[in-house]
Order: structure tokens, then sequence, then C-alpha cells
């Protein structure tokens, strides 16, 4: 999940999942009376812990997961949604993408289990939802492999502009680069779309998740070749956006025609000019026309005093859904918990140190008064935020989990 500004941060159908109906009703805590909607109660499981939890032994790592899947159970949530292919590798059995090397230390080294059927396995044991979280275009970060046996190894060596750099090099010299699957690429959609329609087959998921990595540059070198070969009449902004429409609208169809029961949605990030203009995510289009997506989960890593105040940005998005059948899941930053905010401005830079205690409650009882019916839920960024927080954020942690909780129960 990238942080704001980019700081890292066919077939029969597999057996029914959970209705994506089946979240908790508003005001359920405490005896609290009950109203009609419902809310989704989610939380990230990135790459990065997923690193700490999956091993080569199978038994430690079912252990170590049960003791996530316990956590977010009785924490209240009901949704884990889980990385399942953090960059152009997987952590479950793919004919299309090699195996991750989180799990060995090795890309495409088969560690003899699947860890998403345990996760798939210990969700619907313990009542939970799970959704698969994709990375589309990422083929790896500087510091990641690719593996020669991996298909995209091939690609990049032998098929001009498909896996390419920021700034549109190919080849076998930029291997220790950051690499990206070239959007404007028809092969590279299939490849997405694929890899999409195997996990909805094969895996007893809720969803498929993307988040807001699209475009990883504005620089025009990235894509001049493919650029200049469509011939196409549309700005290069324009253009770019309708790659990245296109991709969506397969991938929506392409899971619904394997299973009219798994979802597909995206979480952008919070600033809509960001998505437009630097992401080329066209999330209006999305939105308000039918065939793209489930839901939207945008990044609203703001609190109430940021230059972009969480209020603001949540009654924004609540606008741009009302009268559309997206639903709406709003992003939230516990990693902000008990830290300097250094892109919020002067007023908002020691919100997550000051006033933490209740933020995240608060930004919750603030969604859930939001007019037009337009929000379902929330997603916590991320799992070792709130259960392996850093010594020096622990106590104020433990109080927003406190506070968190009384309205989750």
């Amino acid at each position: 999940m990238t942080l704001p500004n980019g700081v890292p941060s066919d077939g029969e159908y597999p057996p029914e999942n959970p209705s994506a109906d089946d979240s908790v009703p508003f005001g359920a805590q405490d005896g609290a009376q009950a109203v009609s909607q419902t809310e989704r109660r989610a939380i990230w499981l990135s790459y990065l812990e997923l690193q700490n939890l999956l091993t080569v032994d199978q038994a430690a790592t079912q252990k170590n997961l049960e003791r996530v899947f316990d956590n977010v159970a009785d924490m209240g949530l009901d949704t884990v949604i889980v990385q399942v292919r953090p960059f152009a590798d997987a952590i479950y059995k793919s004919s299309y993408f090699p195996w991750s090397h989180i799990i060995t230390g090795t890309q495409g080294q088969d560690p003899g289990y699947d860890p998403l059927a345990i996760m798939t396995k210990l969700a619907k044991d313990k009542g939970l939802r799970i959704e698969a979280w994709v990375n589309p275009y990422r083929v790896k970060s500087t510091s990641t492999p690719l593996s020669q046996d991996s298909a995209l190894y091939g690609w990049l060596t032998g098929k001009e502009d498909l896996v390419i750099t920021a700034d549109g090099q190919s080849g076998a010299e930029v291997l220790s680069q950051a690499l990206y699957l070239n959007p404007a690429k028809e092969e590279a959609r299939t490849l997405i779309v694929n890899g999409a329609k195997e996990l909805a087959k094969n895996y007893e998921i809720d969803a498929i998740h993307f988040d807001d990595y699209f475009y990883p540059t504005t620089d025009a070198a990235f894509d001049k070749a493919a650029y200049a070969a469509s011939g196409s009449e549309l700005s290069l902004d324009a253009w770019r956006r309708e790659n990245v429409s296109k991709l969506v609208q397969e991938v929506y169809k392409a899971v619904k025609s394997v299973n009219p029961k798994v979802e597909f949605g995206i979480s952008p990030q919070g600033n809509m000019d960001v998505n437009f203009n630097k992401q080329y995510a066209d999330v209006k289009t999305w939105v308000k026309n039918e065939g793209y997506l489930d839901y939207i989960m945008p990044q609203v890593y703001y609190g109430f005093k940021n230059n972009l105040a969480f209020d603001k940005t949540a009654e924004a998005w609540a606008n741009l859904t009302k009268d559309s059948s997206v639903k709406l899941y709003l992003g939230l930053a516990a990693y902000k918990i008990g830290k300097e905010d250094q892109w919020a401005g002067d007023a908002g830079k020691q919100e997550w140190v000051t006033d933490s205690g209740d933020l995240l409650k608060r930004q919750i009882e603030f969604a859930r008064s939001l007019e037009g019916n337009t929000y379902k839920g929330f997603s916590l960024y991320s799992y070792n935020s709130l259960f392996q927080p850093e010594a020096a954020v622990k106590e104020q942690v433990a109080e927003e989990m406190k506070n968190l909780k009384t309205i989750l129960k």
C-alpha cells in the first residue's frame, strides 16, 4: 500500500463464500439499537508483515496465521485484505506467476504448501471474510528479485517495452532497477486479468482488491514508444487513464464470469487530484458507471487537522459515490498513531501525537454520520500497526484500540 506522497509504505464456482451483506450493523455495540445499514470492518495484511509470518515450516506458518486471524476476530473486525501478489509473484500456487521470495527467500521456489489456502480456511473457520490484494503493474522493486524462470524475465529481455523501468528502459541491463508492466500493452492486461480469474476460480475468497499502484510516473519517457505506436488522438494523460480503465473493466468482467459472488474493489489514494493527474486513475468514471467496481476504498490517511482534512475528504468521496451502486469504504491510517505526520502541514503535523487515543474512533463515527447512505465500512492500514506496534507508540496504540473496540463490539 503506497502511503501519501509515495512514502512506503472458467469452470465450476468454488464453495459459496460468506455473503457481502453479512457485515456488522452500525450501533450493534454495547447494547445500542442496530440500524438498517451495515459496516465492513477490514484490516490490511501486507507482504511486509507476511514475510515475518510465512516460513518454510508449514506448521510454524499455520501457528503464526492462526494468531493473526484470532486477533482480527477478537478486535471485532470482519475482513482480512491479504497481499497475495505484492510483485509479479504469488504467495499461492499460480499458473502465471512464480512463488514469492517472501516465503522461502528465493523467487520461484515452491514452499511445499499453499499459504493462501491456509488463510482462506482460517477465515472460514473464524467467520471472517478474506480478500486477495494484488499489485497489478508492479514487477519488482530495486531490492526484490526477478527469477530468470519467470515468464516476465523473458518479457523483459525479449519483448520490447512490455516490462520497463520508470523512464521506459527494458532489457537485462535494467534488471536491478524497479520494473513495471506497461499499462498500454494488451498482453500485460491479459496477464493481470488471467491472474484475477485464477484467484476467483481456485480460492474461496470474497473479493479481488487492487491498491493505488497504477502508473509509476508522470514522465512521458515511460511509455513514449507505446503512445506513439498507438496512433491515439487523445492527450497522453487521457490515453493513460483510458489504459487503466480498460484494465479495471476487463478485470471486473473476468471475475464476474468466473464467480459473480466475488467482488472487485480498488483502494486509490485519498487525494482525487493525485489519482486523476498522477496515477491516471479515473475514479469518477469507475464509480459513476456500471461494470467497473463493486466498491471503492480511498486511503483517507489524514487527521482532522491535516491540510487535506479527514472530514472534508470523506465528504468529497461520499458525494462522489452518491447515487452509485459502488460501495464506499474508507482506508484509515492506523500506522500514524503516535507519530509526526510530516505531510499534514503545520496545524496537523502533531495531531497523531497529541490528539491520538481516539482518533480512529472519531473518524469512524464521523464516517457513519455522512449523508447519502454511501459509507459502508472501513479498513485499517495495517495489521502490525495495531498488533505489533513499535515500542515508542505502544501505549498510544493500546489506547486507540481500547476506544475503537467500544464502537466495534
